[in-house]
């Protein structure tokens, strides 16, 4: 049998259930910090809410990170590779219109982490959007512009 890529392990096992908690992550491609310019992340953060509007997903939780992000939600209809090929898909285009570079823009396929009913949301959730205060890009989470949670 051939050897599998670390992405392709990734898939290995993936089972979606509607109305399930997900923690999923994405990398940029070579983990370049596209996103240390800010409006090129709101274009990610465009897709989160597109995602929500659109019935796909209730988003709880996120942050978008100079070469990734971390997107805490309740999926709602279809899939989660669904909904990331969809939230990858889109961003590209956007980010590469807005700057006008061609090509990936994400690192194949993503990570995701079905919650358990006993873990601990909130907790969760402030771990997600803290992420900017433990890399050390700023000292006070309101000082990040690229985070939401619905509990804030």
């Amino acid at each position: 049998m051939p050897e599998l890529s670390a992405s392709h392990r990734l898939r290995i096992g993936r089972y979606a259930e509607l109305n399930r908690i997900y923690l999923l992550t994405a990398n940029t491609l070579k983990r370049e910090p596209v996103f240390r310019d800010y409006p090129l992340g709101r274009l990610v953060v465009h897709q989160f809410r597109q995602a929500q509007s659109e019935g796909f997903v209730e988003s709880l939780a996120w942050v978008v990170m100079p070469d990734h992000f971390h997107w805490l939600i309740q999926l709602q209809r279809g899939s989660l590779a669904q909904l990331m090929c969809q939230t990858k898909s889109l961003s590209t285009r956007a980010i590469n219109s807005a700057t006008g570079r061609t090509g990936s823009l994400w690192q194949q396929s993503f990570h995701d982490h079905a919650l358990r009913k006993e873990e601990d949301l909130v907790k969760l959730a402030r771990y997600v959007v803290a992420n900017p205060l433990r890399a050390g890009l700023v000292q006070k989470l309101g000082d990040y512009p690229l985070w939401d949670a619905i509990w804030v």
